[in-house]
């Protein structure tokens, strides 16, 4: 592809990109809960359309279809798991947001660490959210960088491709926090969604419909429409180790639960909802698609990660749909980086230098905040340089690791008897043991780091709470806010 052709098209977003971040500091107070939550006043549309942004990042276009390219239908099975879990969203939203609202809650780790009535907790879970959230970015960096690379013909280096995201997404963090990236997540979602769909419409119509396109795969690849897929790829322990950290991502993962707490109201969480739902289904079916017409045509390919881009450059799609879907995966995930980015500035700002200090103010804590967003940054550009393989997998593999936090939450909701303790032993323990996991890459009883990490969080949390003190005045309040708050509004 015309090297020249996909630097347009990039400089043309970002001066779209660049103009809606300008224009989201229209009403910008510039305070704590302005940069960091937009007041808490966040519309349903704008979240629906962030919340996909977010969500949906490289990991689909690329990650995704690499996925099925590898295993086949089995990836299909596994992204619905995803969007199975909103459940979770549509039980533990309206409890995020009330809680948010009645106690001024700015990152999940501080909701945590005041429920359990420790410091500590909320420093623990920032820090651990760092850990495994720093991976995360670098995978939708590595994720741009390849499509770069293989679209380009090595035109537009792998290092380069990576910078040029990682710039971006620092910069519209930091224009006007929240606001500038939700915006520009409505536009990247609108660029990326159409994109996508043009793409896989002109590629499946190009190999002869969908008649032609199925009976093509059921006689040349007929294991990649069944389940275990190709070569036996998703076996049970496979498909669980990778699809339990997605069932539980929407509130294991603080940059997706920490927009609960930008929500206006209880409608506002529907209708975010019910818009991430229509769109999540669809735009998975297309992923699915890109990735088997990438198996039809390249069958041979030495890395599933590969697949979008050989097929992005196979002459298939016009040149002007293809920059588009390459500026599209681009926008996809920058959104995902730059949401991280803010939400691990707020915990680093709120819970961990915050809780060091005696009462820091909110405007120094914003600005510790603006000062670690292009730190995290580096760190994650630095770690996509190691440019390890299957985005997917890792990606996965990275929220195996917050799958530790689940017990906690759960129980902050639900558990009076819960303690500090048992969430320290439980983040801390369980944590540990993910990470030996997945850099020995050892599989006890064939299965995955994030089965393990959620067995052991568990069982931490509930034993070491139980022989320790809870705080029982705390919980009380707590939860007994919830459940008559809930009530209150019919919601329970």
């Amino acid at each position: 592809m015309e090297v020249g052709l996909v630097w347009l098209a990039i400089g043309v977003y970002v001066l779209l990109g660049a103009g809606v971040a300008v224009l989201a500091r229209g009403g910008f107070v510039g305070d704590l809960s302005d940069y960091f939550l937009w007041r808490r006043s966040m519309g349903g549309v704008v979240a629906a359309l962030s919340y996909s942004a977010t969500t949906f990042s490289a990991f689909m276009m690329v990650g995704l279809a690499g996925l099925t390219y590898a295993g086949g239908v089995g990836a299909l099975g596994f992204e619905m798991i995803y969007i199975s879990g909103l459940v979770l969203v549509a039980f533990f939203g309206p409890r995020f947001l009330l809680a948010g609202k009645r106690f001024g809650y700015v990152t999940p780790s501080e909701m945590l660490g005041d429920r359990y009535a420790s410091r500590a907790v909320a420093a623990v879970t920032a820090l651990a959210s760092c850990v495994f959230l720093i991976p995360y970015s670098a995978v939708q960096l590595a994720g741009i960088g390849y499509l770069l690379e293989g679209t380009t013909g090595g035109a537009i280096p792998f290092t380069t491709g990576t910078l040029v995201a990682t710039v971006l997404a620092v910069v519209f963090a930091l224009v006007a926090g929240i606001r500038s990236v939700a915006w520009t997540d409505a536009l990247q979602v609108v660029i990326m969604f159409v994109s996508a769909s043009v793409a896989v419409a002109l590629v499946v119509n190009a190999l002869g419909g969908f008649g032609e396109f199925f009976g093509r795969l059921a006689a040349e690849r007929p294991g990649s429409l069944s389940v275990p897929g190709r070569d036996g790829y998703f076996s049970f322990s496979v498909f669980l180790g990778l699809t339990l950290p997605w069932f539980f991502f929407s509130i294991s993962n603080p940059q997706v639960s920490q927009r609960l707490f930008m929500l206006g109201s209880l409608r506002n969480l529907r209708r975010m909802l019910l818009g991430f739902l229509a769109f999540g289904f669809v735009y998975t079916l297309v992923a699915v698609l890109w990735g088997y017409a990438a198996l039809l045509e390249f069958p041979e390919l030495e890395s599933p990660d590969t697949a979008s881009p050989a097929l992005i450059a196979s002459g298939l799609v016009p040149p002007v749909v293809s920059v588009l879907l390459i500026v599209g995966i681009l926008a996809a995930a920058i959104s995902t980086i730059d949401s991280i980015l803010l939400t691990l500035a707020s915990m680093v700002a709120r819970d961990v230098y915050g809780v060091s200090r005696a009462a820091p103010d909110d405007a120094r804590q914003l600005a510790v905040g603006k000062v670690v967003i292009p730190l995290i940054a580096v760190l994650a550009l630095l770690f996509a340089g190691l440019r390890l393989d299957l985005i997917a997998v890792l990606a996965v593999s990275s929220s195996a690791g917050l799958l530790v936090t689940v017990p906690a939450i759960i129980g902050a909701f639900f558990w009076k008897r819960g303690t500090a303790a048992g969430v320290l032993a439980s983040i801390v323990g369980a944590g540990l043991l993910v990470v030996l996991l997945e850099l020995t890459q050892v599989r006890p009883l064939g299965q995955a780091s994030g089965v393990w990490g959620l067995l052991a969080a568990s069982a931490l949390y509930v034993g070491v709470s139980l022989i320790t003190r809870p705080p029982r005045e705390r919980a009380e309040e707590f939860i007994g806010y919830l459940r008559g708050a809930l009530r209150d509004k019919g919601a329970a």
